[in-house]
This record gives structure tokens, sequence and C-alpha cells, in this order.
């Protein structure tokens, strides 16, 4: 198995982000295409949802239930008990953060993607992966107000910038799709170009501002020890849980389940982060989210190899 380039494009923009921050008048440049990329990737997310298999998809309501169960309810409550952690194994800071990794919704291209390599149900993965960034929007913010009031702020205006920089633009994509769907066609190699584009250039926004804050004197290789094993800790008993409760809705089902209820969306934890924590801090809140997330595509691309029955590597 071969590591996925987009885990070193991560790993390497980081690190250009510490070494090389940009500062000033660039450093504003860099925030206003980000956010200006945050809101044309969700654009793109909406109008590349097909209608059809929506339709197909919502019929297995039960599923859906589930993987929002998991995602929304385990996830938060394992995040609960991680509490014991703080101070003596992790610092405060770092405890939030690994708390908020469990807030976050599932990623849509990554668990469709999966789904699909491994023979599961794909209409499944798109509705329940496309719910859950949709909940998110909303339940994220108000699991974070309820979890980690006394660490973070959650105003009306946090949400409402979350929905405007999420929600609104997924809409207008699913309104502009009967238009759009055409040419995305056509650019889809460009497109998904554009979304890891997009995700490379928050980390490194991200980390530029950690760096021109020294938010990384306070981090030592010891708590990234502690945060890297509680992430495969957590992706563990998940996928577990996932795999264990997905039995009894036969293997498309299952399959959709499984990666569905396990994944973490990157792309929408970066932009919530960006909004729900300052300036300072937004770096280390981050660090377990790109953790997790780089364990997720590894496992995963094993996991969807195996149950594919090919005995290659496949990437998302």
């Amino acid at each position: 198995m071969r590591i996925d380039p987009f885990v070193v494009m991560i790993l390497g923009l980081a690190g250009l982000g510490i070494v090389l921050p940009a500062q000033g008048e660039v450093l504003e440049v860099v925030n206003v295409l980000v956010q200006v990329g945050i809101v044309a990737l969700f654009f793109l997310y909406g109008a590349r949802l097909s209608t059809a298999e929506v339709v197909h998809g919502l019929t297995a309501w039960r599923v859906h239930v589930l993987i929002v169960a998991v995602t929304f309810v385990v996830f938060p409550l394992l995040g609960l008990a991680l509490s014991p952690l703080a101070p003596s194994v992790i610092s405060q800071q770092l405890l939030t953060a690994l708390v908020f990794l469990c807030l976050v919704p599932s990623t849509v291209q990554s668990s469709v993607a999966f789904t699909s390599i491994a023979g599961g149900d794909r209409a499944i993965a798109v509705v329940a992966a496309s719910t859950s960034s949709l909940l998110g929007v909303f339940l994220t913010p108000l699991l974070v107000a309820l979890l980690l009031g006394g660490d973070v702020t959650v105003d009306a205006e946090a949400i409402l910038r979350i929905v405007g920089l999420l929600l609104l633009p997924f809409l207008a994509g699913q309104v502009a799709r009967r238009w759009l769907r055409p040419w995305l066609v056509r650019h889809d190699v460009g497109l998904r170009r554009f979304d890891r584009s997009t995700v490379l250039l928050v980390v490194y926004a991200g980390f530029s501002r950690g760096t021109n804050a020294d938010v990384w004197d306070v981090l030592d290789w010891g708590d990234g020890a502690v945060v890297a094993g509680v992430c495969a800790g957590l992706l563990a008993v998940s996928s577990l849980v996932c795999w264990l409760a997905g039995r009894r809705f036969g293997r498309g089902a299952q399959v959709a389940i499984y990666f569905c209820g396990t994944n973490k969306s990157l792309a929408a934890g970066l932009p919530m982060a960006s909004v729900l924590f300052s300036a300072t801090t937004f770096p280390l809140m981050i660090l377990p989210l790109m953790v997790y997330h780089q364990l997720q595509l590894v496992v995963g691309s094993i996991v969807a190899t195996r149950l594919s029955g090919h005995g290659r590597s496949v990437q998302p």
C-alpha cells in the first residue's frame, strides 16, 4: 500500500506554515482566498449531489438514523470519556481539541469513495454523508457550546457564519445542479483537485496563524504521541460499533454505515474551527482532526481494498 499523496501534501503545507508562515498582508490575502475557497467547495458539493441517489438513499432511513446517532451521540460520548486524561496525561487545550474532533460531521468524498470501492451501497453513503454535513452546520456548534462551554463561546453570530460558509453554498449548488451538471461531469478531475487545494490552503493558513502566535512552543512530542494514540483508539472503537451495528441491514448498508460513521470531515471541521475558536488556539484545535483524517484515509484504504476482494491499494 502506498501513502496517499494528499496526506503528504497536508503534512507539507502544515510544515510550510510552521517554517515559512504567511504574515501581514500576505496572510490577509490567504485568509480571503480561504473564505472564497470554502464557499466554492460547498457549492460544488451541493451541485454534485445526484437527485436520483438522494431519492434512493432516503428509503433507508433507519440506516441514516444509525449513522447520525454514531456521529453526533456515540462520538461525543467518547469525547466526554476522555476527560480523565487532563491535565495529568494531556493539556486541557488538547483535550478540548480531541473533544472537538468527536463533534465534527462525517466527510462526503472519502465516505462515498471508500463505500464504492468496497462494494457497498453508494446511494446510502451519498445521502448519509451529505445529511451528516448539513446537520453538522447546526449540531456541531450546539454540541461545542454544550460540551465545551467553558473553553469556547458559541453565539448566534458564529452559527450564522457557519451557515453562510457551508449550508447556503451547498443549497445554492443543489439549485444550480440542473444547469451545471454537464460542466461538472466534464471537469470532474479538475474539481477534485480544487477540493483538495482548498483544504490545503486552509491548513497552511491555520498553521501560519499558529506560528505567528507562537502556539507550537507549548506542544511537545509527548503530547503528539498521546493525540495520535487517542485518535487511533477513537477510530478503532467507532469502527467496531459501526460494523457490529450495521450487520442487521445487509452487507451494502453495513459497508456504508462503517465508512460514514467512522469518518470525520476535514473540509467541514476546519472552517467550523476557524469560526468557533480564536486565531491563537485554532492550530491546536485542528491538530487531532488532521491526525484522525490521515488515519481514516490509511485505514479506510486498507479496509475498502480488503472488502472489495482486490489485492491492491486503492486511494480515495
